[in-house]
């Protein structure tokens, strides 16, 4: 899938595995109130990087990244946990 910034830079999300996806989600680490609503994800820049790189189709280098903005990063990131939070396996594994 294809999707533009609000910078105009055109990018494409990869068809990442099930297993990509996985190491994606267990990067993200959530602190939660009391009542178990999120108010912080930790380790963000990281986390952030990680995701550009595995969920991104095409030019994930150093010298890519570095011509992100902060606004930019984080747009992708935003537009790549929609993606990957709402894909589910086609058939959960104990239905028949």
């Amino acid at each position: 899938m294809e999707f533009k910034l609000k910078s105009g830079r055109k990018l494409k999300i990869k068809d990442v595995s099930i297993d990509e996806r996985d190491e994606m989600m267990d990067s993200v680490v959530w602190e939660m109130d009391k009542d178990g609503n999120p108010t912080k994800i930790s380790m963000m820049h990281s986390t952030m990087t990680k995701w550009i790189r595995l969920g991104l189709d095409g030019d994930t280098s150093d010298k890519f990244l570095k011509t992100l903005t902060f606004e930019e990063k984080v747009e992708i990131f935003s537009v790549l946990q929609k993606e990957f939070m709402s894909a589910g396996e086609e058939e959960p594994s104990n239905s028949k």
